[in-house]
């Protein structure tokens, strides 16, 4: 039996949570490292992909495979694998899928904003959402030069 039952002392949950942390701290870095490898940029800060088993037409189909561009999903036993590391929460295996609310993806930006689209449509809006405002913001410059030129005369 220990001297000093305080030295001996150990707290269970502060253990369990040190250890989820290094556990999730781990994962990121792998993670990071894997796109790192394969020179993809991740854009989101988290996510999420879901596929629905019942209505998946698996093998018949395999576009979703067939489309990720990491390689994240994959056939496995009769249905559709995800690689939860490698998936970059784009909207290639949604875009793809020829059944609607087949795959749901959620992502979260670093911004805060998350999102969540699960057919070909909600994913093409989501784009054209995205690249109007990079375009907005890449000839807002130009706007605000001409705005100040006018103001000088």
């Amino acid at each position: 039996m220990p001297k000093n039952s305080e030295d001996s002392s150990v707290n269970i949950y502060d253990l369990l949570s040190e250890d989820s942390d290094n556990k999730e701290a781990e994962k990121k870095s792998r993670r990071a490292e894997l796109l790192e490898s394969m020179e993809i940029e991740d854009h989101f800060e988290d996510g999420s992909v879901d596929i629905n088993m019942r209505t998946c037409l698996g093998i018949e189909c395999n576009l979703c495979v067939k489309a990720c561009p990491t390689n994240a999903l994959y056939w496995r036993g009769g249905e559709i694998g995800i690689e939860d590391d490698l998936c970059i929460h784009c909207t290639a295996c949604v875009i793809n899928c020829c059944v609607d609310n087949c795959i749901r993806v959620t992502r979260k930006h670093p911004d805060g904003k998350t999102e969540s689209f699960s057919t070909p449509k909600e994913a093409i809006q989501l784009l054209q959402d995205l690249n109007h405002k990079k375009r907005l913001e890449s000839v807002k410059p130009t706007f605000e030069i001409k705005d100040s030129c006018l103001e000088d005369e």
